[in-house]
C-alpha cells in the first residue's frame, strides 16, 4: 500500500513539472523595424510576428529575404535609397518570457521595443530565437548575412562596439558615443552596418541599461537625419530558467485587440501542441488508473469462506 502511494505521489509531481520538462530551451526575441517602409514586396510587413523557432543563421537569412536587408547590405550599389544605416543591437538579458512577464528585468527596454514595433512603418517580430552556445549571436548574424548574400557583404563599413565578439569588422567603436562619429562621417550613397552589443552581465550603477542604450542609439539616428533600419536580437545569459510556454502572443494583436493575420503556427508548432495534449491525457488516465488500484487494494475481503453445512 505504501509503495502504491509513493508511485502516485511521483506521478502527480511529474505531471506538475511536465510543462517545464517539456518546455523549449531558453530563447530570446528579435525585433526588426524601420521608420521608412521597405522590405519584401510580397507582404505588408507591419507588426508581423513569426512564432517559429529560429537559429541565429536562420534569422539572418529571414532578415535578408523577408526583412529586405538583401537590398541594403548585399550589394555595394545602393538599390534602396530609403536606407543609409543598418544597425544590429544585441542584448544580453531579455528572454522570450520576459516580454509578457509582470516582473520585467528592464522596463525601459520593453517600452522602446513595443513603441518601435507598433509605430514604425515596417516592423517584424521573432519571439523565439534559439541560443547558440558555440558562437556569439552578433558573430552568427553577421556571418549569416555574408553567407546568404552570395558574394559577401557589400556595405561600406562594418563598425562594431568593443563589447562585441565579431570577426570581420573594420571599424572598432570605443563606446556608444562613437556611433555619433560614424553617422557624421557616413558617405552619401554608401551603406554602413553598425553592430552594437550590451556589456557584461555585471553592470555598475553608472552603466546604462539596455533600454537606455537602445533609446540613445535611436535618438542619435533620428538627430543625424540618416535613414535607418534596426535589428534587435537578444542572447540572454543562462542564469534563470523560464518556461518557454509563456508566449508573447499579444504581439500579433492590433491595438483594438483583433488578432493579426500574420500570426502563424507551422507544422512543428501543431505537432508539439498535439504531443503535449496526448501526454496530458495519458497522465490523467494514469492517475485515474492508479487511484482505482489503490481503492481496490483497500477493500478488505475474506481470505477463505466457510463451506455450507448440509441440512
Amino acid at each position: 500500500m505504501g509503495r502504491i502511494r509513493a508511485v502516485l505521489l511521483a506521478v502527480v509531481f511529474l505531471a506538475a513539472e511536465m510543462p517545464q520538462l517539456l518546455g523549449s530551451p531558453v530563447t530570446g526575441p528579435a525585433f526588426l523595424w524601420s521608420p521608412q517602409h521597405f522590405g519584401s514586396s510580397h507582404h505588408d510587413n507591419k507588426e508581423s510576428v513569426d512564432y517559429r523557432t529560429f537559429s541565429p543563421k536562420d534569422l539572418a537569412k529571414l532578415v535578408l529575404s523577408e526583412g529586405g536587408w538583401s537590398n541594403v547590405v548585399c550589394t555595394r550599389e545602393k538599390l534602396n535609397d530609403n536606407m543609409d544605416v543598418a544597425v544590429v543591437f544585441v542584448g544580453r538579458k531579455l528572454q522570450t518570457s520576459d516580454i509578457s512577464s509582470i516582473k520585467q528585468p528592464d522596463p525601459s527596454l520593453i517600452d522602446i521595443l513595443k513603441l518601435s514595433f507598433t509605430t514604425s512603418n515596417f516592423s517584424m517580430a521573432f519571439p523565439y530565437v534559439a541560443i547558440d552556445d558555440q558562437e556569439m549571436l552578433e558573430n552568427s548574424l553577421v556571418k549569416g548575412f555574408g553567407e546568404n548574400c552570395g558574394q559577401g557583404l557589400g556595405v561600406n563599413r562594418i563598425a562594431y562596439l568593443d563589447s562585441c565578439s565579431l570577426d570581420g569588422g573594420n571599424k572598432k567603436l570605443e563606446g556608444l558615443h562613437s556611433v555619433h562619429d560614424i553617422l557624421a562621417s557616413r558617405i552619401s550613397g554608401k551603406m554602413d552596418l553598425i553592430v552594437l552589443c550590451s556589456g557584461d552581465s555585471k553592470e555598475s550603477d553608472r552603466t546604462p541599461s539596455e533600454g537606455e542604450a537602445l533609446s540613445n542609439v535611436v535618438d542619435m539616428l533620428k538627430q543625424s537625419g540618416a535613414k535607418y533600419t534596426i535589428l534587435y536580437a537578444s542572447r540572454p545569459y543562462r542564469t534563470t530558467q523560464y518556461p518557454a510556454h509563456l508566449a508573447v502572443r499579444f504581439l500579433a494583436e492590433s491595438p483594438q485587440g483583433q488578432a493579426s493575420a500574420n500570426s502563424t503556427c507551422d507544422g512543428v508548432c501543431q505537432i508539439k501542441s498535439s504531443l503535449l495534449e496526448g501526454i496530458f491525457v495519458a497522465i490523467v488516465l494514469l492517475i485515474i488508473l492508479i487511484s482505482g488500484l489503490c481503492c481496490m487494494i483497500g477493500i478488505d475481503t475474506p481470505s477463505r469462506f466457510e463451506t455450507p453445512q448440509e441440512s
